[in-house]
């Protein structure tokens, strides 16, 4: 009976809590992730598909050094992290940085110019919807 009750208590705070997470969300952003969706022709995107992507090492065809998101953002997206050359980055976690995923340009931008350094490439649309989709679930 206890173990049924600590179950629903912790089903009612992550709902509540990933729903706070989500709501911070900006209608914007979140017609960026449905623009997403139908270029990716998926219903849903997956935080743990995100999570996966962004912790993911690549070896770079020129340099043959290993790249990953995590490695300039750090493995936990809630801390400060650091460029190659040193300069500071702000949290990528909205939930700790309100500025993070507010402007549609921003993140385009972004996705663009960091894609093509961890994966030499563009990245696809289901690979932008996961990530900011893990993003907010943090």
């Amino acid at each position: 009976m206890k173990s049924a009750i600590s179950l629903t208590a912790a089903l009612v705070f992550f709902t509540i809590f990933s729903g706070r997470a989500f709501s911070q969300m900006g209608p914007d952003i979140q017609a960026l992730l449905d623009s997403y969706k139908k270029s990716a022709g998926v219903s849903e995107f997956s935080a743990a598909e995100g999570k996966k992507f962004f912790n993911s090492r690549r070896v770079h065809s020129v340099n043959k050094e290993e790249r990953s998101c995590s490695a300039c953002h750090t493995v936990d997206p809630t801390k400060q992290g650091k460029t190659p050359v040193g300069k500071v980055i702000e949290p990528m976690a909205p939930s700790v940085n309100k500025e993070r995923f507010t402007d549609p340009k921003k993140v385009e931008k972004w996705f663009k110019r960091n894609c093509e350094y961890v994966l030499e490439r563009e990245c696809t649309p289901r690979e932008k919807g996961d990530f900011i989709t893990y993003m907010f679930s943090i």
